[in-house]
């Protein structure tokens, strides 16, 4: 089970202190068979991968430039930077990008490119609450994934991570039997053995258990909570008690 922390535009150094119990939680039996991956902001990439350095944490980033080579692309990283920084995973299509202007066009590119430099991706795909209630849920995950993943056959390390934008802190989650069904929808667009299928939007302690229903849930990407040790590492041990 992989539990995925996205913090976001969040964190400077002294939050780093804030991980030791992390840390220590991540050394003991209680964490069970989960695997702990941080998605820190790139100006802590390095700072975390020190403070993990010692423990089995794995580090990732939280978006990539689509150009495979340097470029002039002020203020933008791409995924062979991310590698050679010591990043092993990065999280692409996001809706908080999407919404900026992310086409799935580009996101199909950087994931290509975030894969040659041997990096893990988590693709995010997810609907409006508009479109959710117009129905059309199945309609744009399918576009989603037909076009992100388009002319990508080896899908050994790519996660999808389903986040209803209208999920994304607001507090709300889906009903425990429409997520079993939208869940079990994207598994059956794969043909072959289905990637990895995280839940992500509004993951917290308090809502766990009923996420955790869902036997076929490889795991949750969490954002807002996972800036709070406390409350990240609730959210592994309920998805095991």
């Amino acid at each position: 089970m992989y539990f995925i922390a996205n913090w976001k535009m969040y964190g400077d150094i002294k939050s780093l202190n804030t991980l030791n119990r992390v840390i220590k939680f991540s050394k003991s039996k209680e964490i069970n068979k989960g695997r702990l991956i941080y998605c820190p902001p790139y100006t802590l990439i390095n700072s975390f991968l020190k403070k993990f350095k010692n423990c089995l944490i794995d580090i990732g980033a939280q978006n990539c430039h689509e150009n495979e080579t340097y470029g002039p692309h002020t203020g933008f990283i791409n995924a062979r930077m991310l590698k050679n920084i010591g990043a092993n995973y990065v999280i692409i299509g996001h809706s908080e990008n999407r919404e900026k202007g992310e086409s799935n066009r580009l996101i199909n590119l950087k994931i290509k490119n975030a894969i040659k430099a041997k990096l893990k991706v988590i693709f995010c795909i997810g609907e409006t609450l508009k479109e959710k209630r117009q129905k059309k849920t199945r309609q744009i995950l399918s576009k989603q994934i037909k076009l992100g993943l388009d002319k990508i056959k080896n899908k050994s390390n790519i996660f999808i991570a389903y986040e209803p934008v209208w999920a994304i802190g607001t507090g709300m989650i889906p009903k425990t039997e429409d997520l079993l069904k939208t869940i079990k929808f994207i598994k059956s667009k794969f043909k072959s053995k289905s990637p990895k299928i995280l839940y992500g939007g509004s993951v917290n302690p308090n809502n766990i258990k009923n996420l955790k229903k869902i036997n076929i849930i490889d795991g949750f990407l969490v954002g807002g909570a996972s800036q709070n040790s406390k409350k990240f590492i609730d959210i592994v041990k309920k998805t095991y008690s």
